[in-house]
């Protein structure tokens, strides 16, 4: 790969997503040419100039184009803690398959993959996790066992020469304006019912503010380790999940609403609910899951110091930062960034 100073020229898929259009702009804020990919043709022309050249295409139609390129960034994927395993399978197994092909015919050297930190969940608290420390025999979902078996399919194709160089970051808890996941559901839970607290809700948790994400994933274009070095990211400021959440809703101007929660019952209600909803029509998302519940009701921080040390990773968005643009944006109704 050119050194950390050379433009390149990156493919980046789910452009029109979330994390992956603050990855666009990331990228050509720092001098990169940023090709962006995905389905919403819409999306893609909002990055404007950020974006040098669109592709629209769904994963599977992607290794048919041909644009040169020096890099991949595939933030491409369904991330949900309930969907069918053949469409999560096909997002994200199929999906990185697509994503890789396109790589080794278009001349990309070094391919990034976004991966989840959920491949960490478990009914248990867990402090300071390392990259090593999963476990790969009892995953919760169908959503983790598609990012194992995505991350095996980048291992693999480094040990198959179809592409020389790969590096996989696990970024924690995507936070910020537009985020279309996790604060949304928290603020829709918190009108409907209140959030659960569990115990007395001091139990530290990790996010990570989008912008910090972005940056984490173009340092990994050109540096840390090229045979699939595996990244933590976070924004290395734990929080108890109360302090956090009533942080979030003060900025948001929204009184703070709490419904507790014993953590047995909750867990056995969750497993219950997803037995039901498994087997009724349509499959219906339940109110409360096992992996949910793992994010919610324990304790969980990341290791970032491999990171900090590898990629020269530091965090410029603070999570005070992130929360108070959060707020603001929602009370005035804004949707994007």
């Amino acid at each position: 790969m050119p050194g950390p100073t050379s433009a390149l020229r990156v493919l980046v898929t789910g452009a029109s997503g979330f994390l992956g259009g603050h990855v666009v702009r990331e990228l050509a804020g720092h001098g990169h040419a940023a090709v962006a990919s995905g389905r919403d043709e819409d999306a893609l022309r909002a990055l404007g100039a950020a974006a040098d050249g669109i592709v629209v295409s769904d994963l599977a139609g992607l290794p048919g184009h041909r644009t040169p390129v020096d890099a991949v960034v595939h933030c491409a994927a369904l991330s949900t803690p309930w969907a069918r395993r053949r469409d999560v399978h096909a997002a994200n197994v199929a999906g990185t398959r697509h994503a890789l092909d396109f790589a080794a015919r278009n001349g990309a050297r070094r391919f990034v993959f976004v991966s989840s930190p959920s491949v960490y969940a478990a009914r248990k608290d867990r402090l300071g996790v390392r990259e090593d420390e999963v476990d790969v025999r009892r995953p919760l979902n169908g959503y983790i066992r598609s990012k194992l078996a995505a991350e095996a399919l980048v291992a693999q194709a480094l040990a198959d020469g179809r592409i020389a160089e790969a590096v996989i970051v696990r970024p924690r808890g995507l936070i910020g304006v537009g985020d279309p996941s996790l604060v949304p559901r928290l603020l829709e839970v918190h009108a409907r019912l209140g959030v659960p607290l569990f115990g007395d809700g001091d139990h530290l948790i990790d996010v990570t503010a989008v912008e910090n994400a972005a940056l984490g994933l173009r340092l990994a274009l050109t540096r840390g380790d090229p045979r699939a070095g595996t990244y933590n990211l976070t924004n290395g400021e734990p929080r108890p999940f109360r302090a956090l959440l009533d942080q979030l809703l003060d900025a948001c101007g929204l009184p703070a609403r709490h419904r507790r929660l014993p953590r047995g019952p909750a867990w056995a209600a969750a497993s219950g609910l997803e037995a039901v909803c498994g087997v009724l029509p349509g499959r219906p998302e339940p109110p409360l899951t096992r992996y949910t519940l793992t994010t919610i009701a324990h304790a969980q921080t990341l290791d970032i110091s491999r990171a900090r040390a590898d990629l020269g990773y530091a965090p410029r968005v603070s999570l005070d930062d992130a929360l108070a643009r959060i707020g603001a944006a929602h009370r005035s109704g804004r949707t994007h960034a």
